[in-house]
């Protein structure tokens, strides 16, 4: 802290969050001179150096979250990477957001009722903001847009072992539905969804977990946001707080590309499908003893949520 903030005297209330399933998050108080307080937060790799194959790292994180701001997306700042001097792993510290994670929470309590009537455009602003992102500015990014997204998932899926006739229904489906491959990739967050924004009474007040942005077809964002899984029981398909029209509209209005209801709901299929894929493979943790903790074992029976999903997806909507 006094390398980073001059006239820091010290830390403070030092705390592992909850909330964070592939990184660490961690808050804590700076100690000011004048004995003043600021709230930051501390985005840490697990274990301070561990890394999934797929997540850009926590330097592009960092990178993609000050681009993020600059385009006027709502984001915290980043005050500073890790490096190896800070003897602390690698990661960064940002700035405290004060408001509400838990999409259970956002779509249910009575606080939140103004924003659920504007987060649906919010959220459609941010992705038009973040996809208008020139490119050739962005830190190294793998590249992976429909085709190859549907790839990787079957070769997961096959990996698993544990075949379903819905997934392979869907996997059939959205091979008959290939959206064209976009001319020039756009950075795709890849994880926008209720669970990773954090809201105010006002809506939306930043977007979180960066950690697989990808460079791909700016669709897919649209689409993971409806995905059925992060409605947490509340009404609308984009969050459980509002409708696919009031996204579409207000991201077309934001300078996005005009959407088209079928690569809409591709990736919101394809989205379906994914956690489905993911939740299933939750079983092999649980039963091999890696992660013997009830958590893996329920969320792995949370797949057959997502085949009701994808049925409903498949069938004419009203």
């Amino acid at each position: 802290m006094r390398r980073v903030f001059p006239g820091a005297q010290g830390i403070d209330a030092f705390r592992r969050l909850s909330g964070g399933a592939s990184q660490e998050t961690w808050a804590f108080e700076r100690i000011d001179a004048d004995a003043s307080r600021t709230p930051l937060i501390l985005r840490r790799a697990p274990g301070g150096t561990r890394q999934a194959e797929t997540a850009v790292g926590m330097e592009a994180e960092a990178a993609l979250i000050r681009l993020a701001a600059e385009a006027g997306a709502p984001e915290p700042v980043v005050h500073h990477v890790l490096a190896p001097a800070d003897g602390a792993g690698r990661g960064f510290i940002t700035s405290f957001v004060p408001g509400e994670t838990l999409g259970r929470r956002i779509v249910n309590e009575p606080r939140f009722a103004g924003a659920r009537k504007v987060l649906a455009a919010q959220c459609g602003r941010a992705m038009a903001l973040i996809h208008g992102i020139d490119p050739a500015r962005l830190p190294p990014l793998r590249t992976a847009a429909a085709r190859g997204r549907l790839e990787e998932l079957h070769a997961r899926y096959v990996a698993v072992g544990r075949p379903k006739p819905v997934f392979a229904l869907a996997f059939q489906a959205l091979r008959a539905r290939l959206p064209p491959e976009p001319t020039t990739p756009r950075l795709v967050h890849g994880d926008l969804r209720n669970g990773n924004i954090i809201v105010g009474e006002e809506g939306l007040r930043a977007v979180l977990d960066w950690e697989i942005a990808h460079l791909g077809d700016p669709m897919e964002d649209l689409g993971w946001i409806c995905v059925g899984s992060w409605r947490f029981g509340g009404e609308g398909p984009v969050g459980g707080f509002g409708s696919r029209e009031a996204l579409a509209e207000a991201y077309e209005a934001a300078g996005g590309q005009r959407v088209d209801p079928a690569a809409l709901l591709f990736w919101e299929l394809l989205g379906t499908l994914s956690w489905g894929v993911s939740c299933a493979a939750m079983v092999a943790s649980f039963r091999s003893g890696i992660d013997p903790s009830s958590e893996r074992a329920m969320i792995a029976r949370r797949s057959s949520e997502t085949e009701i999903d994808i049925l409903n997806l498949l069938s004419p909507r009203p």
